[in-house]
């Protein structure tokens, strides 16, 4: 029975069952939106490169630009969300994310330069950031009022949505349709969809840090600082470190990887991230059974493991079908770790918005660190070997999955004054 169907009457946030509902498919959009943005930018990655006339340890600066924008973004993400709510700043930032997009392609197709690519992917990866920490924020208070678990499936449709916007990416590849005018299209759709969800939203009063919980006041922003000082709080980031670096490595490189590494041309190592990205989808909309009957913490090494597999056989596949196979694999295994660090985080609501923001700060240290090392590794000792990082990373993410465990009371484990 699905979290809509086991919904009667006022739910927990005194919400009839209708606005939840319409809450919730309000959230797959925006993550949707979210994924189709990021398919659109990383399907292009052998284009970029081609367009720039970029090294691979310059590739890694570009996507570098992403990563240091996503950080300069969580640093101010819970305020933001303290100030304005969840809904408007998914709006605000949304929008401005998808005009640096479009700069950033103007950058690569119109001026062929580094530095407009760089600019637009800074402002791209800035905003991005704020607007996945406020969806993780309204879609955990939206679990919550479902009484079910949701999460994973909320990040299956960012899937979903880097599933199609990587297809349209390898139908511009196709169809030789120029980076720029394929982002400014991609650009202007997502403001559409955006404009439109937004409306069903809530924030006021059900969201995390936007009200009172359970009689408490709304936390002050230097209590939402002392989150950094939990320990439970630091090892469920370093978890998802692990497995953002798990995905990320394949969102940014594995259609090089299939180029450079395996002899695959542009386009059919466009389609091996379609199946990656697929397989991901599949994962996570799969996943929420497994969690439900075997909780986080089997799950989470169960799906370590299966990325330590499927990534090994990426990097050492003998056949083209090989490499297929260790898609298939590296992706269902990537699929949940994220997510499921996100539930974790936010299973104290009363400081959701800023253990949120921490965990995902924390967790884009891969994002940030990541592109340079694999593509400076990747620029000296080959691309599939820089991968190798990642499987020390799985292993980590395997240790450290005890971290994200169902808490037994959901009073808050970081004291307040």
């Amino acid at each position: 029975m699905s979290g809509a169907e086991g919904l009667t009457g006022v739910s927990a946030t005194g919400l009839d069952r209708r606005r939840v509902v319409a809450w919730r498919n309000a959230v797959f959009a925006v993550f949707l939106v979210m994924g189709i943005a990021t398919g659109t930018w990383v399907s292009r990655m052998p284009a970029i490169r081609d367009g720039l006339d970029l090294r691979l340890d310059q590739v890694g600066i570009l996507v570098f630009a992403v990563a240091a924008g996503s950080i300069l973004g969580l640093l101010f993400a819970s305020h933001l969300i303290a100030w304005l709510g969840a809904r408007r700043t998914i709006l605000i930032a949304l929008l401005v994310a998808m005009v640096g997009l479009a700069i950033a392609g103007f950058g690569i197709s119109e001026a062929r330069n580094i530095v407009p690519a760089f600019i637009g992917f800074l402002i791209f990866g800035s905003l991005f950031s704020i607007t996945d920490v406020a969806a993780n924020v309204t879609g955990a208070a939206n679990e919550r009022a479902l009484g079910q678990a949701v999460m994973p499936i909320f990040h299956a449709f960012f899937s979903i949505g880097t599933v199609a916007g990587s297809g349209l990416g390898v139908a511009a590849e196709w169809l030789d349709v120029s980076v720029v005018w394929h982002f400014a299209a991609v650009a202007a759709i997502n403001i559409g969809i955006v404009l439109v969800a937004t409306r069903s939203l809530v924030s006021e009063a059900v969201t995390f840090d936007d009200a009172a919980v359970d009689g408490e006041p709304k936390p002050r922003w230097t209590e939402r600082l002392r989150v950094w000082r939990d320990p439970r709080t630091l090892l469920i980031g370093l978890m998802v470190l692990c497995a953002g670096l798990t995905e990320g490595v394949a969102n940014d490189w594995i259609a090089l990887a299939s180029v450079d590494g395996h002899g695959f041309d542009n386009e059919l190592a466009s389609v091996v991230l379609v199946v990656f990205v697929t397989s991901m989808t599949v994962g996570r909309l799969a996943g929420v059974r497994l969690l439900d009957r075997f909780g986080r913490v089997p799950v989470l090494r169960a799906s370590f493991a299966l990325a330590f597999v499927g990534l090994g056989i990426f990097i050492t596949a003998p056949l083209p079908v090989a490499v297929f196979g260790g898609a298939v694999l590296w992706g269902l295994g990537a699929a949940l770790g994220f997510p499921v660090g996100m539930s974790a985080a936010a299973d104290d609501p009363a400081i959701a918005a800023a253990r949120v923001s921490a965990v995902a700060t924390i967790g884009y240290l891969a994002f940030l660190g990541g592109p340079p090392v694999i593509g400076f590794l990747g620029e000296h000792f080959g691309i599939l070997s820089a991968l190798l990082v990642a499987l020390v990373l799985c292993v980590l993410g395997f240790l450290l999955s005890g971290s994200a465990r169902e808490p037994r009371a959901t009073t808050s484990e970081v004291d307040r004054p």
